[in-house]
Order: C-alpha cells, then structure tokens, then sequence
C-alpha cells in the first residue's frame, strides 16, 4: 500500500513506525526539516520537507499513485485542507484527517464531510480517543487496559498479576473449570518485557501483564476473583483544561455522584473550559503549586488525571498528588520511554495517545473482514475482531483442528449475537465474528485465517 502521512509529530512517527514495519511504501510530509530528517533516519520511510496541504508538495510526495492520504499535523484545517486537495485534484481513494476542535466534530455538521462538501473518508478525533479510554478505565477500576469489541458484547482487560492472585502457577487450560460459568480467555502475557500469545498449558506468574478477553458482563467477576477489582472513584482532580480535559470532565458531569474539579494554568484555557463545563470547578493556577492540589481537594481524591500537553508535568503532578494524599494517579504520556517506569514514578495508569490513535487508523487500513482493532505494547500485539468468510480455512472447523500458528490465541467467537468461548470443541461457522490476540510476527497468519489480500497488510 502506497501511503502519505502528513505531519511528523509524535502521532505521525509512530503510523509511519507501524506502517513502514509492514512494507508499506510510506511517504511523510512536514514543515520541519529537523523533523523529516529524524523520521526519515530512523525509519525505512521516504520524507519530503513542505506544507502537506500545497498541491505541489503533495505532488512531490507522490500523490498521483497513493492509495491514502493521512492528515495528522498539528493543525486541523490543513488536515481537512489536505485531504481536499487530494482527492479534488489527485483522486487519492482513502483520507483520514486528524481532527482535535470539537466544534468540527458535533453532530449538526456531519455534512460537511460528504463528497460533496469536504471528502474527508474517516475522521479521527485523538482526544475523543483518549477521553473513551480515560472513561472505560474509571468505569472498570482494578484494569490498567479497557477495550470494547462485538459492539460492547466483549472486553479486552488488561490486569497486573499480584502475588496473592488465586489462580497464580495454574495452567491456563483449568481456569474455566475452577469458576463456573466465567468467560475469561487469556489471549496476551506481558512478561519480561516481552508480549506474547500463551498456549494452553502456560501458568501466570506474579508480575504479569494480562490481557483477559471476557465478556462485559463478567468483567466485575474476573477482577474479583483476580483481586484487582476496587471501588469506582467518585471525587477526582483533574491537572489540564485543554480538549482531552474537557471532554472527560464534560462527561463525567452527566454521572451521578461524582465530583470533578479541573486545574488549569493557561487563563483562556481555563475560561473556555468554564464556558462549556455547567458543574465543574475550575481553578485557574498551577498544578505544580502544591496549595492549588490542595485547594482542588487532592487530598480527599481517589483519582487525579494529569492530562496536559506536557509529558513531565504529567509526571510530577502525579507523583506530587499521589504525595498529597490521591489515591491513584494517572497520567497522559506520549514518550513511549516514561511508560516503563510508571511503577519507578508512583503512576498508577499510563495513558498513551498515541496508541489510540494509531489504533483508530490501523482499525481503517485492515480492510477485508477486519472489523475491529487494537494495538496494544507500542504495536508489539494486536487484538482484532475479524469475520469468517466462506473461503476461510477456520468455517467448519472446529478451534483444536484449525491450523493456527504460535503467536494467535482466540479468546471470543460471536455468533448471531451470541458470545461463544473458545473451546476446543467449537466449530466455526461462516458469519461468526472471532477476537483474536497476534503478536506483530504472526499478522501474516491473521490474513490467511480471514481470507483477506495481503494488498491491506
């Protein structure tokens, strides 16, 4: 696939990162030649210096045979200005624009993005991205990972593994038998560092990352049995007033019980978000100032979300707050290398933006039968919801027959609206929608089980 990425900032690198590492033909486009150089010195990509929306860079990039163009600079109307030019004057069939006001985003101008007005195929709204996850993570307390797929039917739950964890050294295989009933298949163990799909007979160790595929319903039984499970915070601080700031005090305004108070040191900021926030406080100051954490109430917190622009004031309000007396601190960073340390730091909760964005473009680019997508451990690992064609090698067989590679684990069959666990002794059927976990070397293995071309890989 032939692809331009407008914009080499953080969300920039790590699209060309994923695709380029697929062999992809990708091209960044950038303003700033340090920037251009950088990517272009670290990844197998092309770069071009230049404003992505002008006809004539686009043209040096080599718009004429992209296949997609993805708009992610800093600036939403060059990202809707450049998906324009390329299709009213390349003809480019896919664009994806990064779109951050969220003016842009309400319901009432859904027109503006029809082929008549602004071609822009799929919008993506990182800080609406991001704020979903802050949500589903406060909403599932005791998970440091939350992810829908089957339309909400299940979840992918990501939980450290303590050491006084009942179902510790047992083979993964009598889980099921232990608690009747349960749906909780372990599709990912982060160990070591490394992530990988376990087999049937691998036991959890304490310290492990884990990813659950349970469905929704179970999720509060999974975290008790596991002993992650701890009650939802109902007074939370938040350190920043910008978009993502906004959108998750906005919508925990509509949650009954809770109090949100926000923290922001930018006056406008701060004013903007008074004006759309009908019952947050909002306190104008710094929240490295230890008395303004006070006055915000951090003491009495269970929860304080850091969600500014800045990676290290992220980090040191946390920690401060933690200090204060908050219970859990979570924090927004975009460099991948603070994410390792949260437990060095006393953050409770890593939240990578990046991730989530690259996600909601990867979800576009698996075309075919791939309904659904998850990177997960900076692309190391994708969770994936995929449809089972005719012409699949996995209908009308059952799990224990299917000719599935090392580094896939199963963990949902859906079918008619119906959550299946994997056993052994299901059979799949064409229709069903199965989630998978695959390590980043088995992806060409995903393609085969679903039947998709390798042209979307």
């Amino acid at each position: 696939m032939d692809v331009i990425i407008c914009g080499a900032g953080r969300v920039g690198y790590g699209i060309a990162q994923k695709l380029s590492s697929e062999n992809n033909s990708v091209t960044v486009v950038d303003t700033s030649a340090s920037l251009v150089q950088s990517i272009t010195t670290d990844l197998d990509v092309r770069g071009v210096v230049g404003h992505g929306s002008h006809p004539d860079v686009l043209k040096r990039a080599g718009v004429a045979r992209a296949d997609m163009v993805i708009a992610v600079t800093y600036s939403d109307e060059v990202n809707m200005v450049a998906c324009q030019v390329a299709h009213s004057l390349f003809d480019v069939p896919t664009k994806i624009a990064r779109v951050r006001a969220q003016s842009y985003l309400q319901d009432e101008w859904n027109d503006l993005y029809s082929r008549e007005n602004m071609p822009i195929d799929i919008i993506i709204s990182p800080e609406v991205e991001v704020g979903k996850a802050i949500l589903r993570r406060l909403n599932t307390p005791g998970a440091f990972n939350v992810v829908p797929f089957g339309g909400g039917k299940v979840s992918l739950i990501g939980v450290r593994i303590a050491e006084d964890c009942p179902i510790i050294h047992t083979p993964l295989r009598q889980i099921p038998d232990l608690f009747s009933g349960l749906h909780a298949a372990v599709v990912g163990i982060k160990r070591d560092g490394e992530i990988f799909a376990p087999g049937q007979d691998d036991p959890l160790e304490p310290g492990d990352a884990v990813y659950f595929v349970t469905r929704t319903e179970h999720t509060d039984r999974l975290l008790n049995i596991i002993g992650g499970r701890s009650s939802k915070a109902r007074h939370i601080v938040i350190v920043g007033g910008g978009n993502v700031g906004s959108y998750v005090a906005r919508e925990l305004e509509g949650r009954s019980g809770i109090r949100v108070r926000v923290i922001e040191k930018d006056k406008d900021t701060a004013e903007a978000a008074a004006e759309h926030l009908k019952k947050t406080v909002i306190l104008h100051g710094d929240a490295m100032d230890a008395a303004i954490q006070e006055e915000a109430g951090v003491a009495e917190a269970e929860c304080i979300l850091c969600l500014t622009n800045s990676d290290s004031i992220n980090v040191l309000a946390g920690v401060m707050g933690k200090k204060i007396g908050a219970e859990q601190a979570f924090s927004l960073l975009n460099e991948p290398s603070f994410h390792n340390m949260k437990e060095e730091l006393g953050i409770d909760m890593v939240i990578d933006p990046r991730a989530s964005t690259v996600s909601s473009i990867l979800r576009h680019m698996r075309r075919g039968r791939i309904i659904d997508l998850y990177s997960i451990e900076n692309g190391k690992a994708e969770v994936m919801e995929g449809e089972v064609l005719d012409t699949s090698p996995m209908a009308g067989k059952t799990i224990r027959d299917m000719d599935i590679s090392g580094g896939i684990a199963i963990g949902a069959v859906i079918r008619d609206g119906q959550v299946l666990a994997p056993e052994d002794s299901l059979i799949i059927k064409a229709g069903d929608q199965v989630v998978l976990l695959a390590e980043r070397s088995a992806l060409k293995d995903v393609e085969k089980l679903f039947r998709v071309s390798m042209e979307y890989f």
